[in-house]
């Protein structure tokens, strides 16, 4: 009977144990996280996050190709998505002290335009974001950025 107590108890273990580790599933890196784009405001929503949250899930789906950045300053730049994608990537975890605001300037079925402000302790960075809609879901077109 001890026996029979002692297998049924091993059984039990081995099937919680089996169980907990299929629970347990983590993405790996060929899989790809899809994030829910279906909004304008779902994508500004994300784009915040992944600038200034260190979020990294969804990064490539959130930008359309033909993305370009401009940054305004004393030696103006221009980046294109690969760079920017890129240099989000690197950024994972990585969370901006900053107070961030957010003013949709302009929008219509197929575009937004939104004013992006991340107040720093020293400065100012403005964000000017153009989000438009391919197919079902929508994507950051461009992003011009100045800084006070």
């Amino acid at each position: 009977m001890k026996t029979l107590v002692k297998t049924f108890v091993a059984a039990a273990l081995i099937a919680v144990s089996t169980f907990a580790m299929a629970a347990d599933k983590t993405v790996s890196k060929t899989e790809k996280v899809t994030v829910n784009l279906s909004t304008a405001d779902f994508a500004l929503e994300h784009y915040v996050a992944v600038t200034t949250e260190g979020e990294s899930a969804g990064v490539e789906q959130l930008f359309a190709t033909d993305f370009n950045q401009k940054i305004q300053a004393s030696n103006a730049q221009s980046n294109g998505r690969s760079a920017v994608v890129k240099s989000l990537k690197k950024q994972k975890g990585e969370k901006l002290n900053c107070v961030v605001s957010t003013n949709i300037l302009e929008e219509s079925g197929d575009y937004m335009i939104a004013k992006v402000t991340l107040k720093f302790e020293d400065f100012t960075k403005t964000d000017l974001v153009t989000l438009v809609r391919e197919g079902n879901h929508w994507k950051v077109s461009s992003s011009v950025n100045s800084y006070k």
